[in-house]
């Protein structure tokens, strides 16, 4: 009876032993593919999800230019003074703060250089500042663009020498990205599928995705506008006609699958 009890220990000790291995060896071979997924026979796809839309903001920058001699303080002044009047009237057109940034502010000297040159046996004096240019640059965002015309011309008319970069955008692209992020996905797995059938195996489960990230693809127009002599006055300014156009944004992903 002894001896029997004692093969029955011996067998289950065996088996148990067993179970131990097997579970170990498919716990083993369980984490390494977690934890390197390049370790089972995978593949890859790609794909991009566009998305249309309109724009609802435009932006542009003015910027007021002033040359003149030594007196930097007065250029400085004139020079403020003309931007302050341009951003007023930005605002009086119910432009909030926050849609007008400062992006430039700049000094620089202008020089004069002697008419001479080592070939004639002589040496040329250092150049001399004659005076300075005071150059600042404002962006303003426009969300109305039935007002974007007026306010473009309008900044001019109050002292800007130049008007550029005019820009249409969408303001927040939050929700058509999330559409466009869709449509690539979508786009991948029926790819995914077509490889699979193509080279006779199946689509496993989904191992990772990678997001290559949006691109919008802005929309710009030719809205250089200028007045004479620097904005120094005189000159008739058109509003210029706001066309805001599409605006197309494109996201990417990459789907990695198990092969089965």
């Amino acid at each position: 009876m002894k001896e029997k009890i004692k093969d029955y220990v011996g067998w289950a000790i065996v088996f148990a032993l067993v179970v131990v291995s097997v579970s170990a060896w498919m716990y083993v071979g369980s984490y390494a593919k977690q934890i390197d997924p390049a370790s089972m026979r995978t593949f890859s796809v790609s794909a991009d999800g566009k998305v249309v839309s309109i724009p609802d903001v435009a932006t542009f920058t003015f910027s007021v230019i002033t040359e003149g001699g030594k007196n930097l303080g007065e250029l400085q002044k004139q020079n403020v003074e003309k931007v302050n009047t341009a951003i007023a009237f930005v605002k009086e057109n119910k432009i909030a703060d926050k849609d007008i940034k400062t992006e430039q502010y700049s000094v620089e000297p202008r020089y004069e250089y002697a008419n001479c040159g080592l070939y004639m046996g002589k040496t040329c004096p250092p150049p001399t500042i004659v005076g300075y240019t005071v150059r600042q640059s404002v962006l303003v965002k426009v969300r109305d663009f039935e007002k974007a015309g007026d306010i473009i011309s309008g900044v001019v008319e109050k002292g800007a020498n130049s008007v550029s970069q005019l820009q249409f955008t969408i303001d927040d692209p939050t929700k058509i990205l999330a559409d466009a992020r869709k449509q690539a996905i979508e786009k991948a797995r029926e790819k995914a599928e077509q490889i699979a059938d193509a080279a006779g195996f199946s689509v496993g489960k989904l191992i990772s995705i990678d997001e290559g990230g949006y691109y919008p693809t802005p929309m710009y127009r030719n809205a250089k506008v200028t007045n004479e002599a620097y904005g120094m006055g005189g000159a008739d300014v058109s509003a210029p006609s706001i066309q805001p156009g599409s605006e197309e944004v494109t996201a990417s992903v990459t789907l990695r699958y198990e092969i089965k």
